[in-house]
């Protein structure tokens, strides 16, 4: 049967079109697997987390060795090379199990994801052999580097050269890169460079390689336990056969590797969610201001709602689009492309998942008060290490053009056919989910025929319609996981609310997200007709908030914490 779901395919889609994924549909190897990761994280991590911010680069390479033994690096990787092989949902169990420190969630994840999908990937047989099973195990450490003095997000506007030696056993490389992870412990780089200054490639280099130097450790805000070194090739040699796929074809890794990261990062901060919202639970509870907990207090349990809210919300999406990933899979459609389909939703589960994190420790730092500021506090180093989500992975601004980038060119090749379904309103309760969609579309379209194709210019609209479009898959997640929980049993009182949370902030917004894009777009009469268009569709009634709030506070609250087995 022919597999009809495709990327973006959210903003057409009727809520409850199809089944989700979420962890209340994880199967008994899943919870397995995200126990053993969870108490990896607890047991081994968690309580050496001085040693590690001091930048302990051997207990980094002992715990990456440990996580090894237990299967916890090779869940990507085929079990003919020591790994597991297993669906993306469980790829993402184990990225959110681990995150629960930052310095160890970025070396972990340099390894496994970045590091070493590219040999998994788009090794020749020889090279998976050489190189998978030590990076599986943990025997060895692998790095990623990509980033040049003059080119981040421009990843192929990069410099460093790579040239054929004159009798062609080698390349030699040229270059310098910097922003490196794991670069002061890594056994192996992967490292892209251009043929004669033209093709870019990628390319398998090891750490003892002539002419390959590791610069000093970058001081950094956050993440401080974790290596991050220049790299610096002065006519670096290694063997011709480390071209890592096609010459000329490097993009294609990099831009691969980069929507995987951007679904391990969106996964991995739900439990470094979880975790924080659970110590503002317990520090708000047992300090006191005038007699009285402070988590009594309305304003403390605003934050705690708020920070409810997001954490389910991102938990929702992250196992919404890994989900549609194994099904695609499941039908057939290689990983990759699979993967390539849904790189809207990584977008957006990067986005959204970075900016909650950030508001959550944020919320976690004023909660606690000056003990927040305070190093002895885990929530003073989350908020430090939280910062850098919204740079990895592609910058948040460079995710929001791809999102609303991506779904016009969707549209133009006629694969998503944004611009061809009416715009009336509909009726009934899921009226608000889908207008919030059909608000997304008008926008960009209004976008579209007044600028045309020089549209992608137009950077402050493509945000605004990359913010409309967010809101409305989030909600649409969270709203159709919620459907589908109901058919089994009653929901509980806290889900629901976390609904209605989100549903008053998005749609709080999305007038004013709207005609900030239009505005940039069409003036006088014409801006009247389209604001007048838009507000057609957003006929929406807040409801409840301080209700809302405490039905949230009360049930973290209650559990000490996130309120889910999950």
């Amino acid at each position: 049967m022919r597999d009809e779901s495709i990327g973006g395919g959210f903003l057409l889609e009727p809520l409850n079109h199809r089944q989700v994924m979420a962890p209340e549909f994880f199967s008994p190897e899943q919870r397995m697997l995200y126990e053993t990761a969870r108490r990896f994280s607890t047991e081994e991590v968690l309580p050496r987390a001085d040693r590690i911010e001091k930048k302990d680069f051997a207990l980094l390479r002992e715990l990456l060795h440990k996580a090894g033994e237990l299967g916890l690096l090779g869940v990507d990787i085929d079990e003919a090379y020591g790994g597991s092989g297993l669906d993306k949902t469980t790829t993402l169990v184990v990225a959110e199990a681990k995150a629960l420190l930052g310095s160890w969630s970025v070396t972990f994840a340099a390894h496994t994801c970045i590091g070493t999908l590219p040999i998994a990937w788009f090794g020749t047989p020889a090279q998976k052999a050489k190189y998978l099973p030590g990076l599986t195990s943990g025997e060895k450490v692998a790095a990623y580097a990509l980033t040049e003095a003059g080119s981040g997000s421009d990843a192929l506007g990069a410099k460093t050269r790579a040239v054929k030696s004159a009798d062609g056993k080698h390349w030699v490389l040229t270059g310098s890169k910097q922003y490196i992870t794991n670069a002061g412990f890594a056994d192996v780089f992967i490292v892209f460079a251009k043929i004669d200054g033209e093709q870019f490639s990628c390319f398998i280099v090891d750490r003892d390689a002539p002419g390959l130097t590791i610069g000093p450790e970058e001081h950094k805000m956050g993440i401080r336990g974790s290596s991050t070194c220049p790299l610096i090739l002065e006519e670096a040699k290694i063997p011709v056969e480390n071209l890592l796929g096609e010459a000329g074809r490097g993009h294609k890794i990099a831009f691969n590797v980069l929507n995987m990261g951007r679904l391990k990062l969106g996964a991995g901060v739900i439990g470094a969610m979880k975790l924080h919202l659970a110590g503002a639970c317990t520090y708000t509870s047992d300090r006191k201001q005038f007699d009285t907990p402070i988590i009594r207090f309305g304003l403390t349990r605003e934050k705690l709602a708020r920070m409810l809210t997001a954490t389910y919300a991102v938990e929702s999406l992250a196992y919404r689009v890994s989900g549609l990933i194994d099904d695609k899979v499941a039908k057939g459609t290689a990983l990759l492309a699979a993967i390539e389909e849904f790189s809207v939703e990584a977008s957006i589960l990067k986005v959204i998942g970075s900016e909650s994190f950030g508001q959550l420790v944020d919320d976690g730092v004023q909660l606690h008060g000056g003990a927040g500021y305070i190093e002895e506090y885990p929530i003073e180093r989350a908020y430090r290490d939280s910062r850098v989500n919204r740079i990895f992975e592609g910058t948040n601004e460079i995710n929001r053009l791809l999102i609303g980038g991506n779904l016009l060119k969707r549209a133009m090749k006629g694969v998503l056919p944004l611009f061809d379904k009416p715009l009336g309103a509909p009726a009934g309760e899921d009226a608000n989910i889908e207008n919030l969609k059909r608000l997304a579309r008008l926008t960009l379209q209004v976008a579209v025929e007044a600028h045309g194709p020089q549209v992608e210019k137009h950077q402050a609209v493509l945000g605004c319609v990359a913010d409309l479009v967010m809101d409305a898959f989030a909600l649409d997640a969270m709203t159709a996981r919620n459907r589908q929980l109901a058919k089994a049993k009653p929901l509980e009182a806290w889900r629901i609310a976390a609904v209605q949370r989100y549903s008053n902030e998005a749609h709080g917004r999305a007038l004013n997200t709207a005609a900030r894009a239009m505005s940039a777009c069409v003036q006088g009469d014409a801006l009247k007709h389209r604001l007048a268009e838009a507000a057609s569709l957003i006929v929406w009634l807040p409801l409840d908030s301080e209700a809302i709030d405490e039905a949230l506070a009360g049930a973290v609250e209650n559990a000490r914490g996130y309120p889910s087995l999950s």
